[in-house]
């Protein structure tokens, strides 16, 4: 994935039962902050499945409306959706244009997906996506495995970490946990 948006963090960690997807609220246009509070994520399918986005908001909206439908039509298999979704993603001349990457999980996958036609698994329990993805990353890989905190707070505090070193990703943090 050579492809870094600026903007925007997403984040989502599996442990056990639980799954948590968080991000922040900051919109910017260039070096200007336009919106502090946005929604980047979404619950899908009767709150089946997460969806969270980095990109550009207005081609985010239309990917969540064609990664719903394609999980309504296959009958909310996220693998198979996800990689339906890829496929038209990377063919369709009007889709090719978009800028963003999803993240979507349900409670046994979570998937990144790109317009270059990828749909990656991520190896572990932790995986983001955004300009300040990496530093989250690292920041819940590193309480996972060295503390005790729930999985909620974990997110919050890893998000809290990447706000502080990533200049497009603000501390206005949602959580939707399945």
């Amino acid at each position: 994935m050579k492809e870094i948006f600026k903007g925007t963090t997403v984040l989502c960690i599996r442990k056990g039962e639980k799954v948590v997807m968080t991000a922040d609220g900051q919109v910017t246009m260039g070096n200007l902050v336009m919106k502090k509070n946005a929604r980047k994520i979404r619950t899908l399918l009767d709150g089946k499945v997460l969806a969270g986005f980095a990109g550009a908001t207005a081609d985010a909206f239309a990917l969540f409306e064609r990664f719903e439908k394609k999980l309504n039509e296959h009958a909310g298999n996220l693998l198979r959706a996800s990689v339906e979704l890829a496929k038209e993603w990377r063919t369709d001349k009007y889709l090719q244009r978009l800028e963003a990457m999803l993240l979507v999980a349900d409670r046994m996958k979570t998937l990144v997906i790109s317009g270059t036609g990828d749909v990656i698994e991520p190896e572990d329990e932790v995986i983001a996506i955004g300009s300040g993805g990496a530093y989250a990353q690292a920041a819940a890989k590193a309480l996972l495995l060295h503390t005790d905190m729930s999985i909620k707070d974990i997110a919050m505090e890893s998000m809290k970490i990447a706000a502080s070193l990533c200049i497009y990703t603000n501390e206005n943090i949602v959580l939707e946990e399945l």
